[in-house]
């Protein structure tokens, strides 16, 4: 019998909590043997969203009782100072005291950033965590590396993000020898800024990744590259950018095929391979952001998360957990300079 992983969701983070956080963790034990969540949040509130889930297995749901929670517009290390007893704060202690694999939260992303480092803290010779998204391409998925906590990187944390990035995707995606690119505004290797051009070279002279070179933003919907590095700043552009583009053409869609009783008929006859196609374009399947390099592990999902994508979140803690990332990535993260 596999071990159980427990893993802590914040039930008090995140535009639908606590109805989404709580409404995941039921289907999680519900789906899954394997697994133990912990809620962390008003014990009240969480109890009385807990009645509606009668077939779940309660004895593997576990209620952690805070008072305090932290809001998106607070300033993230004053928050995690100051307001102690609050959702992310104990579910972040509990993972760094190893009373829990995992931590999982929609609330506060500097918060859960900044928690990460300050309470689970980063693992040996790790310069700096990233956020590390999959994001859906023609080929399947791909990572992107980082995509929203080091805004002012440094040549070597991008080479660091990247050997990250390679030892995820194998072990996770069950991809070999992953292909490695960094973005930029083109192909050619003297292009980019001062943080590409001086960064290329490293990935290029780096032996324990599969360096292709440079990518352009609009090759990695095509999957071009299986990790994609680059700096938090860009990161994040590229993927709200991905989001809205998915999200406008949706609605671009469905507004096409109900425009008149032709395209409505049309619409019938290709909507169950339509459907199919988007299942594949569909991030929440794929669980939210890990902050790679922590000594635990931690999950950022989306603020407006449902609880399908928390679910599946949960789901990716026992899958890192079982491979073992965080001790991959400590063993090799100093290797192939």
């Amino acid at each position: 019998m596999s071990e159980t992983v427990k893993v802590v969701v914040d039930a008090m983070g995140g535009d639908n909590a606590p109805a989404e956080p709580v409404k995941a963790a039921a289907a999680a034990v519900e789906e899954r043997s394997d697994i133990e969540v912990i809620l962390t949040g008003n014990k009240d509130v969480i109890e009385k969203e807990l009645e509606k889930y009668t077939s779940a297995p309660k004895e593997r749901i576990h209620i952690v009782p805070t008072t305090e929670v932290i809001e998106t517009a607070e300033p993230p290390v004053m928050a995690i100072r100051k307001k102690k007893d609050s959702s992310i704060v104990v579910g972040l202690n509990m993972v760094k005291k190893q009373e829990a694999d995992a931590f999982v939260s929609s609330g506060s992303s500097g918060a859960v950033l900044v928690g990460g480092q300050v309470i689970v803290g980063r693992s040996k010779g790790v310069e700096r965590p990233p956020l590390a998204p999959l994001i859906p391409t023609a080929e399947g998925v791909s990572l992107l590396v980082d995509c929203g906590a080091n805004v002012d990187a440094r040549p070597s944390h991008l080479v660091q993000f990247a050997k990250m990035g390679s030892i995820y995707m194998e072990h996770i995606v069950g991809i070999k020898n992953p292909r490695v690119a960094i973005v930029n505004n083109g192909a050619e290797e003297e292009k980019g800024n001062a943080l590409v051009k001086e960064t290329f070279p490293l990935l290029k002279a780096c032996k324990g990744i599969n360096f292709i070179g440079s990518i352009e933003a609009r090759d990695i919907p095509s999957g071009y590259a299986d990790v994609i590095v680059c700096e938090a700043f860009v990161g994040n552009v590229i993927l709200k950018l991905y989001e809205g583009l998915a999200a406008t053409l949706m609605s671009k869609i469905k507004g096409g095929m109900m425009k008149n009783t032709r395209s409505k008929m049309g619409a019938l006859l290709i909507k169950p391979a339509l459907k199919e196609t988007l299942k594949e374009f569909d991030t929440t399947k794929h669980g939210g952001a890990p902050l790679l390099g922590l000594k635990g592990l931690v999950v950022k999902t989306h603020g407006s998360a449902s609880s399908v994508e928390i679910k599946n979140a949960i789901f990716q803690c026992v899958d890192f957990k079982q491979q073992q990332i965080n001790e991959k990535i400590a063993e090799h993260i100093n290797e192939g300079d």
